[in-house]
């Protein structure tokens, strides 16, 4: 008798990995469970095992990446600058985008949503975290707070939307020094508000 399949937590990143990276280059309508299994080098039916239908595979690919997202801005750790406790949350976020772009891409690019029980994208925790700082760096109402964290969202997204898009020229190290530098420039101006 022939030993049975482990479907174990390799082939589910495997296959997340996979998932993300066909739907980050050619969008959600192209994710078939077979194409995906094949690439992984497994079966559909291993797909169905671990995640059940092509809906629940492309939500925990959302899931995925707002975790690995939501990881790497915890990781961070917190000194006696807030400022710079800021900064180095806003270079995370960048850090994590590149390391993960397929990730990124389907997380804020293809609209694909963790599930319908998933908390609204100012209640999810890589955004917490942004409030958090932000709250530590201001006297301000929440409300304000919150308003300040929305501006720095829009601020860090926008340049590494650049950057994944090939829009901001030079190597590594010159799109390094332009996102401190624009982070720099405008980042100030939105907590001064």
């Amino acid at each position: 008798m022939a030993r049975p399949r482990v479907h174990d937590d390799a082939l589910r990143t495997r296959l997340l990995e996979v998932a993300s990276e066909t739907i980050s280059t050619g969008g959600e309508q192209s994710l078939t469970v077979r194409a995906v299994a094949t690439a992984a080098g497994t079966s559909a039916s291993a797909v169905y095992a671990l995640f059940g239908s092509r809906e629940q595979l492309l939500a925990a690919v959302s899931a995925e990446g707002f975790r690995r997202f939501a990881a790497r801005l915890q990781s961070v750790p917190r000194g006696g600058d807030p400022v710079g406790d800021l900064r180095e949350l806003g270079r995370a976020y960048r850090d994590s985008a590149l390391a993960d772009p397929h990730f990124y891409r389907v997380m804020f690019d293809r609209g694909v949503r963790p599930g319908p029980d998933a908390p609204d994208p100012v209640q999810q925790p890589t955004f917490l975290v942004l409030r958090d700082a932000a709250a530590r760096v201001l006297d301000a109402p929440p409300e304000h707070v919150q308003d300040v964290a929305v501006g720095l969202w829009g601020l860090v997204h926008g340049l590494v939307s650049l950057e994944l898009g090939g829009l901001l020229p030079g190597d590594l190290a010159a799109r390094t020094a332009r996102y401190d530098a624009a982070a720099g420039a405008v980042g100030p101006a939105l907590l001064a508000r």
